[in-house]
């Protein structure tokens, strides 16, 4: 039959909130309860009869409680099919049978997260609960298995509104959380100890929150968010994250991240690529010298500060139409004002995160990378050339190389002052990056003289230093590396240019 009645349950916790209301159920419609050690105590306590599992197995709790529940008479129990063959071997060997499953597991990643000490973290490997869970939701047919203190909410309505009895896909429903929960446990073991010397070639990720997307890069495209975004933002307004919008905040958090300790920054991206960034002594003016170095592109752009966003700021950032604003906080007068537009997107970024390996599926697989986490200092930078830049333009070649890194290849930024004043990306080839940088400089009013030029590989040939030195720049960062960096470097000292040296290329695609 599809009903099942829920007549007995075996309950094996680590999380004991939230329990409650479901043994006021289990105690009203009179279920068996068969407990170990806490748990037992814990049900007790609210005045429930519970059985231990000791008296059905005849064994104590062992090995400092790692077996407790490990025993024919409880698996036998979960296991068995409610149809003749079975029943004879269940009265065979007076082997109860056991309709509900209630596990938490050990928390393993929150061990981890909090402790290096291995000892601690292997002791949080559940085993008995694992079992319970996998053995109860293989017989999801005639078994009920609750595996987290998530599904509790779930067990409850069933108590409350159907008295017990579940018919088979709420059964099967359970089950399928159940070998998710196991599945990422299981994950999450491994990637413990796949690390360092001696680690599989295996690719293994669960991230269990999900978030369905109003749809995709386009609407025909449907979309998926895995994860917690609420552990890097509060989201203080606006209408729901796209597709697009997490892609562009995943590129403006990554940018802004070689900026969080710097003085008032500001920056504004459009399609994952800056167009606009600028270092100031204020936030105000940090934001009117990023508008300043493309106003057209910030239009539906996606906002980001290293700092504060205070009245003065938000009031002059609503005069252009964007998509999304992310700072660490907002002056309350500041988030009351941008507010009163409902479908922008305010975001309070609680850290400026990153993995520290990075993945994307392609082709019929996966490639995954270490993240990219470097960034040259101006300490790192070895001067190639007759003549050294100086303090100031090193500071504007970090800035400029900073900007570059987060730009898709190949790409040139301009900069001076600690400003972008124009940028080429995504460019078949650097010369063009480099055209296409000059040219948006000067659109928008900036000369280059005094300027300094980054980019993020290396120059094949001395004709990109060329031009730019025509536009008036004067010192270059480049990664170096070409069997032809003698005809870039000759090129600067016949014209007075300095040129550094990072070792380091900033390839992005």
């Amino acid at each position: 039959m599809a009903s099942k009645k829920i007549q007995s349950a075996l309950i094996s916790v680590y999380h004991k909130d939230g329990l409650e209301p479901i043994v006021e159920e289990l105690k009203r419609l009179g279920v068996q309860i068969y407990s170990t050690g806490g748990t037992q105590q814990f049900l007790e306590s609210l005045g429930a009869t519970v059985n231990a599992v000791e008296d059905l197995t005849s064994y104590p709790s062992i090995l400092d409680g790692r077996v407790k529940t490990l025993h024919p008479k409880v698996f036998g129990g979960i296991l068995a099919r409610r149809e003749e063959n079975h029943q004879e071997q269940l009265k065979q060997y007076d082997i109860p049978e056991i309709d509900l499953v209630i596990v938490d597991l050990y928390p393993f990643e929150e061990t981890v997260a909090n402790t290096d000490d291995e000892a601690a973290i292997i002791e949080k490997i559940d085993i008995g609960g694992i079992s319970l869970i996998r053995a109860a939701a293989k017989n999801y047919k005639d078994v009920v298995v609750v595996p987290s203190k998530a599904e509790y909410g779930m067990l409850e309505k069933l108590l409350k509104e159907k008295d017990g009895v579940t018919e088979l896909p709420d059964r099967k429903a359970l089950a399928l959380r159940s070998f998710g929960v196991s599945s990422h446990y299981d994950t999450a073991i491994f990637n413990y100890f796949n690390q360092g010397e001696g680690a599989e070639a295996a690719f293994k990720q669960s991230i269990p929150e999900a978030q369905a997307l109003r749809y995709g890069e386009n609407p025909h495209q449907a979309g998926t968010f895995y994860g917690k975004l609420e552990d890097m933002f509060d989201i203080l307004g606006g209408k729901a994250l796209s597709f697009n919008n997490l892609v562009d905040i995943d590129a403006a958090v990554g940018l802004m991240r070689e900026f969080q300790d710097a003085d008032p920054t500001f920056a504004i991206l459009k399609h994952t690529n800056s167009c606009g960034v600028a270092t100031r002594p204020t936030l105000l003016q940090a934001w009117t010298d990023a508008l300043a170095a493309d106003n057209v592109s910030a239009f539906g752009g996606i906002l980001i500060a290293n700092t504060t966003v205070d009245l003065a700021t938000a009031q002059e950032i609503d005069k252009i139409f964007y998509e999304v604003l992310i700072a660490p906080d907002f002056a309350p007068e500041a988030q009351e004002f941008l507010s009163k537009k409902k479908k922008r997107i305010l975001l309070r970024i609680k850290a400026f995160y990153a993995h520290e390996r990075s993945f994307k599926s392609l082709l019929n697989g996966v490639i995954e990378q270490d993240t990219n986490l470097k960034m040259e200092t101006a300490e790192e930078l070895e001067t190639v050339t007759q003549k050294a830049p100086t303090a100031a333009e090193k500071e504007d070649l970090i800035f400029a190389l900073k900007c570059a890194k987060h730009l898709k290849s190949n790409t040139i930024v301009l900069a001076r002052g600690q400003q972008l004043l124009g940028m080429g990306c995504g460019q078949t080839s650097r010369v063009d990056a480099l055209k296409q940088a000059i040219d948006k400089a000067r659109h928008f009013g900036f000369e280059l003289d005094g300027a300094v030029m980054a980019s993020d590989a290396f120059f094949p040939f001395a004709d990109s230093v060329e031009i730019a030195c025509e536009a008036g720049v004067t010192a270059v960062v480049q990664p170096g590396g070409s069997i032809r960096d003698k005809d870039s470097i000759e090129y600067c000292d016949a014209n007075g240019m300095s040129m550094v040296f990072t070792g380091v290329r900033h390839f992005k695609h």
